[in-house]
């Protein structure tokens, strides 16, 4: 591969995004579109990726979708070669892909640990294996993983979930350190709440292992002021434009993680007392 190169932002540019058909991932995809990047849909719901990589052919944009279950590596690392190999390039790879299970953990089976490591942790990590040492060959690309605000706080009734979240936190903090001396870009991406349909149990593959009326969860979730995936995605990829190592959009969530930083114990003590309202507010008894 040419030595010379050097990443485009955005237009020009090759991204994957995992994860593309919907929710974030998809308004991701679409504003790569908008930018000029040549865009590849990787998702289980084809037929969705590919009405959206139509609806982006419309518009003026390319966009490629593809059927990919990020759980598979070799399949996963198909896609990155048979990409680079079409467009002579990889500038950016999201690790997007995620599930979320809704429960206490008394309320999982293994099945649910298995089913969301597997999707959260080990789909990052496949995309991660597949598109690194292409990057680190180009001398260049970035590579952004999705985790979550929930990577950075306590998030008692959504523990599965933080785990895999912490757990994609701290691999793209001590990589980033790792690839910087090698052109190599690594970000982290912590949404807050954003009107996806994760909001409404879990998304297409999630699950809610306790029986909330949707109504009550979209309550619940309003509060919290969530934001449009359109401006949700303008706002990210003007963060990885710059190259910020934490994006956390919406930006007010950044005070949660300022006192959870500050004072671990404040941030587990909050976290404890808002878990009692909602539980409450549920109508959900905890037995000891």
């Amino acid at each position: 591969m040419e030595s010379n190169k050097t990443i485009r932002i955005f237009d020009g540019a090759t991204a994957i995004v995992t994860g593309g058909a919907s929710g974030i991932g998809r308004a991701l995809t679409e504003e790569l579109a908008k930018r000029g990047s040549e865009v590849v849909l990787a998702d289980l719901q084809i037929e969705l990726a590919e009405e959206v990589a139509s609806k982006i052919h419309v518009s003026g944009g390319k966009a490629k979708a593809v059927k990919i279950d990020v759980t598979n590596f070799p399949a996963m690392e198909q896609l990155v070669q048979e990409t680079v190999k079409r467009t002579g390039r990889l500038d950016y790879m999201f690790n997007n892909a995620g599930i979320a299970i809704g429960g206490n953990v008394n309320n999982y089976g293994i099945e649910d640990w298995n089913q969301i490591v597997d999707v959260n942790l080990r789909g990052v990590i496949n995309g991660i294996q597949a598109a690194y040492k292409i990057m680190m060959e180009q001398g260049f690309g970035h590579i952004i993983n999705t985790a979550s605000m929930a990577g950075l706080m306590s998030s008692p009734g959504a523990v599965a979930y933080a785990t895999t979240k912490h757990a994609v936190v701290g691999l793209s903090k001590s990589m980033r350190a790792e690839a910087a001396q090698i052109g190599v870009r690594i970000s982290v991406l912590c949404p807050g709440v954003v009107r996806t349909p994760i909001l409404e149990g879990g998304g297409k593959y999630g699950k809610m292992l306790i029986d909330i009326p949707p109504e009550q969860l979209r309550r619940m979730w309003e509060r919290l002021r969530p934001m449009s995936p359109n401006i949700f995605a303008e706002k990210v990829l003007n963060s990885v434009a710059k190259n910020k190592a934490i994006i956390i959009v919406p930006s007010w969530w950044k005070l949660f993680w300022w006192i959870n930083r500050l004072s671990p114990s404040l941030g587990i003590f909050l976290a404890q007392k808002r878990f009692q309202k909602v539980q409450k507010e549920l109508g959900i008894v905890q037995k000891g």
